[in-house]
């Protein structure tokens, strides 16, 4: 996909547009099962993330290279970033059509509790896996 969408928080208050990816994934990862009071179902967006002025943006560093975004007024769900910002997954639930994104992948799938299971098929990643792609090059490798 590469149209500019829209979305918003809960109360509207957070506006925002980006360009997001055709197809999204979901984080079963503890730290997203207790932010977003279950999976995370996001969407990449790259760098394009950008909210409205004024809005009210609350940002929880939840790692050292990882942070959590969210509505000061309503407490939704808004977005996990890269600290450098250049890697944006807005969750799907902030568009207007979260169907318009077929789920393809699920992240830290050996953390997912056994509580629920994801129709379909998806590309499957352990957390060790995940970890791996972010971690730093080695030197001499």
């Amino acid at each position: 996909m590469s149209t500019a969408l829209t979305g918003s928080c809960l109360c509207g208050a957070c506006t925002f547009t980006a360009v997001p990816e055709a197809t999204s994934g979901v984080c079963h990862c503890g730290m997203c099962r207790t932010w977003s009071g279950g999976m995370f179902i996001g969407v990449g967006c790259g760098d394009s993330l950008s909210f409205s002025d004024g809005a009210p943006v609350g940002v929880y560093a939840s790692s050292d290279w990882g942070e959590r975004l969210f509505c000061a007024t309503c407490g939704s769900t808004l977005a996990w970033r890269t600290t450098d910002r250049k890697m944006n997954v807005v969750s799907v639930q902030t568009f207007e059509d979260p169907s318009a994104f077929p789920l393809v992948s699920e992240i830290f799938y050996d953390e997912k509790p056994g509580s629920y299971a994801l129709a379909g098929d998806t590309k499957k990643m352990t957390g060790a896996e995940v970890m791996a792609m972010f971690a730093p090059p080695v030197e001499g490798a």
